[in-house]
């Protein structure tokens, strides 16, 4: 039987205060936004931030060889475009496609940063935060370059267990469903290459694969004994 996301404790650690979310919702618009289309793209002059209320919102960055790489999936309450703040004439470093439609809160970045000034407390908060989403990058840049493929495969199943992992008898559900080609741009790696690790990990019974897509993690402690897991904070090791 399913228990509740096992993100909660994450939530609890990652989430900005009811002070800051009370500020940035005082000067934010409610918008909607359809499947398949971008809040913004990559080298676009960066205007405003984002808070997810409803729907799924994938933020990837191109390779120097233009291949697309997924560094997020966000959910409710995942702030995107929140690296541009206090820039001198900003651009979006990474770009964000809407995977399931749903709303998002949209803040003016320039109002956004007259307010913080007023609250030197409130903006080393958000300074903080910020701080803590480039670990999180950081971290995933770590995986791809000290674990190759394999090991960036690894990584991306459990920041996906942390983030959309859901409790089963025998083992943690990722209730996302991913084709092999979008699990291959978590890690920029080829659609066939990926193929291969799941058939292994399979074959191991470390993970097994519904009708539908969605991978049940079997044997998580296999994943982290092989790319040698430091025991990162959930905060850090997630993939939103």
């Amino acid at each position: 039987m399913r228990t509740s996301l096992l993100l909660s404790a994450r939530q609890n650690e990652d989430t900005i205060s009811p002070e800051l979310r009370t500020l940035m919702d005082s000067i934010s618009t409610l918008k909607e936004m359809n499947q398949d289309t971008f809040l913004f793209h990559e080298g676009a002059d960066a205007h405003d931030i984002y808070i997810i209320k409803s729907g799924l919102v994938q933020v990837s960055k191109l390779t120097a060889d233009g291949k697309e790489m997924i560094l997020r999936i966000c959910k409710d309450n995942d702030i995107i475009g929140e690296l541009t703040l206090f820039s001198d004439h900003p651009k979006y470093l990474l770009s964000a496609k809407v995977l399931q439609a749903g709303e998002v809160f949209v803040i003016n970045k320039n109002q956004l940063e007259k307010a913080l000034m007023t609250n030197s407390q409130l903006t080393f908060e958000f300074m903080k935060w910020t701080s803590n989403h480039m670990r999180k990058f950081q971290s995933k840049i770590r995986d791809l370059l000290l674990n190759g493929k394999k090991g960036a495969l690894y990584s991306t199943l459990i920041r996906l267990s942390n983030s959309y992992g859901t409790k089963q008898v025998d083992g943690i559900l990722i209730n996302l469903t991913l084709t092999n080609q979008e699990l291959a741009k978590f890690i920029a790696a080829t659609r066939e290459s990926v193929n291969r690790m799941l058939v292994e990990l399979r074959k191991l019974n470390v993970i097994s694969i519904d009708k539908s897509g969605k991978i049940l993690i079997k044997d998580i402690d296999y994943l982290r004994e092989q790319i040698g897991c430091e025991n990162c904070p959930v905060d850090i090791c997630n993939i939103n």
